[in-house]
């Protein structure tokens, strides 16, 4: 095959790819790969299946599913524990362990995907952001269904009447409040307030434990080779 000079149009001579210059003209050749010869080979050399993933890529799709799958069932155990103390150990340990269980459904279904603590930590963030979801949904549904359904929300609404009432007098005692105040503190609105920075202070921790715990068990299953 004949190559040619793209400036003076020379013949290249079969030695020119020992030095980037033209002979005739002293111009710079560049040399690109045919790009439908390489597609040719790369058509003639598949098999018809579709190519396997990066070693490092994370199966994202089969990682939400199995970690919605944690999350709801953490939902579930902690409408179940509202009502049935025992269940209670169990919902705590499957929310903390959110991330362990999750890693190892992931891996049951994809065993060739590569794990590393990197991908356990980014799994664990997935964990736990659905897990904070799950459980403000289901605690927010038990709350309506307990408040207007079966009215059975004395007790609590009692005890956060006296929380409130406890540091009201501690806030008093420390400097005198004016009644608009009081009656502020004693408000819906500063008891939704104390119930979302709660929520907010606990999913703050779960989130953090999820990462902890994602790149831990990332650490544990950690395969530095992909088996074929």
């Amino acid at each position: 095959m004949h190559e040619y000079c793209h400036r003076c149009g020379g013949e290249l001579s079969a030695s020119v790819g020992e030095s980037p210059f033209c002979p005739h003209c002293g111009s710079p050749q560049i040399y690109l790969q045919d790009y439908e010869e390489q597609n040719n080979g790369a058509e003639g050399s598949t098999t018809g299946a579709a190519p396997p993933p990066s070693p490092q890529q994370v199966e994202w799709k089969t990682a939400i599913r199995c970690a919605l799958l944690v999350a709801g069932v953490a939902g579930v155990l902690s409408v179940i524990s509202a009502k049935v103390q025992l269940v209670s150990p169990i919902s705590w340990l499957w929310t903390i362990s959110g991330s362990m269980i999750t890693l190892a459904l992931y891996q049951k279904r994809r065993p060739l995907a590569w794990m590393d603590a990197g991908v356990g930590a980014r799994i664990g963030v997935v964990v736990g952001l659905a897990l904070v979801s799950c459980l403000a949904v289901a605690m927010a549904g038990a709350g309506l269904v307990a408040r207007f359904g079966l009215h059975s929300m004395a007790g609590f609404d009692a005890e956060l009447t006296q929380t409130l009432h406890t540091q009201v007098e501690k806030a008093a005692a420390a400097a005198p409040q004016p009644p608009e105040m009081v009656r502020f503190l004693y408000s819906p609105e500063v008891r939704a307030g104390i119930m979302l920075a709660g929520f907010s202070m606990v999913s703050g921790v779960l989130l953090v434990l999820s990462t902890v715990g994602g790149a831990l068990g990332g650490f544990m299953r950690m395969r530095r080779k992909v088996s074929a």
